[in-house]
């Protein structure tokens, strides 16, 4: 069952957005991690970054005592981190994660216009009055959205805990109102059976992998193991050989014996499955372009925003810092803490949304 569409989120040039960060030359990088290395420890503050940022904000993160992990495993790391002010480097809904799990705390990020697809193409006004059209379905919002929609769901979800939710949802004989990925919802409702009614939002990485082109490479590459992050089309996910999520990705990379990898998710993913498994494969799926030879291929233009130099500034400056109004945040925590619930008392860790 599907919602209406909402207005596709356009990205300028038809392709890609320009990243505000300038490449930069070695001396000039090694200047600016010295110096963000410092700041973090003068200002009490400890970086949290996702797995498709830039290589240098993971390794910073890693040598300062901060983490790279997916949104969910950021924010809780900042909460349990004795730092007073946490520095994302991620999306701006990964930044509101880390503030409504910590209210307490001062949270920035590195460019507050760095946004995600699927949260723009979920905006709260319209999304809770879909939810006031539907008040017979249990709503269950992907981690990738806004403190707001956050706020009005009843349940919040990564894609590494979403199948066990709502298939104990369907259990208890209910129904579900999911957003925003229709191609995450898709797949949870295939695999579980659940009566679902799927807002019809995306990402515009993951729905750009092609199907037809990942089966020529895979003919290229028959040795090679193809991971897929469930966020992608129908006709990619059913050419996998793992579905999942970001670290289960990285996880499989390090556990199969294959020596090859076609991977569709974001391609800064790389450097933790480089790290993990080193002298392995890793080719990106087929994304945009044909046979997926542009550069902007499978890389998140917004994750791309952030960089050293703004990391820097931010710490330099105080700017861009995180505000949930009270009400908001107090009702978005209702449904993390839920999820939270749901898998203590499972006795599983929460991973793996986008």
């Amino acid at each position: 069952m599907h919602a209406p569409r909402p207005t596709p989120v356009e990205i300028p040039d038809g392709s890609v957005i320009t990243a505000k960060v300038p490449p930069l030359g070695p001396s000039d990088r090694d200047a600016l991690f010295a110096r963000a290395k410092k700041l973090l420890a003068e200002k009490d503050a400890v970086l949290v970054a996702h797995f498709y940022t830039d290589a240098d904000l993971q390794l910073l993160a890693d040598e300062s005592g901060g983490y790279v992990s997916d949104s969910l495993e950021m924010a809780r790391f900042g909460r349990e981190h004795p730092a007073s002010t946490v520095i994302v480097a991620g999306v701006r809904f990964m930044g509101e994660t880390a503030k409504i799990l910590s209210p307490e705390k001062r949270v920035f990020m590195p460019d507050l216009d760095a946004t995600c697809s699927l949260d723009e193409g979920c905006p709260a006004e319209d999304f809770i009055s879909f939810c006031d059209a539907h008040p017979d379905r249990t709503v269950v919002v992907y981690a990738n959205t806004s403190a707001a929609v956050k706020a009005r769901a009843d349940w919040v979800v990564t894609s590494g805990i979403a199948l066990d939710i709502v298939e104990h949802l369907t259990a208890q004989g209910e129904s579900i109102l999911w957003a925003p990925d229709r191609y995450l919802g898709g797949y949870i409702e295939e695999m579980t059976g659940a009566d679902m009614l799927l807002w019809q939002g995306s990402c515009v990485v993951h729905e750009g992998f092609k199907a037809s082109e990942l089966e020529e490479l895979r003919a290229e590459h028959p040795d090679a193991a193809v991971l897929v992050h469930p966020e992608s089309p129908a006709d990619v996910v059913a050419q996998a050989d793992v579905v999942g999520s970001t670290s289960a990705l990285i996880k499989a990379v390090k556990d199969l014996d294959s020596e090859k990898f076609i991977v569709a998710t974001d391609r800064g993913i790389f450097h933790k499955m480089r790290e993990a498994a080193p002298g392995k494969m890793l080719m990106t799926a087929p994304n945009a372009g044909f046979g997926a030879t542009c550069e902007s291929c499978a890389h998140c233009p917004w994750m791309a925003m952030n960089g050293l130099q703004n990391l820097v500034r931010v710490l330099e400056t105080e700017e861009n810092e995180i505000f949930i109004e009270e009400p908001t945040r107090k009702r978005a925590v209702l449904s993390l803490n839920r999820m939270l619930d749901f898998a203590r008392q499972r006795d599983r860790k929460v991973r793996g949304n986008a």
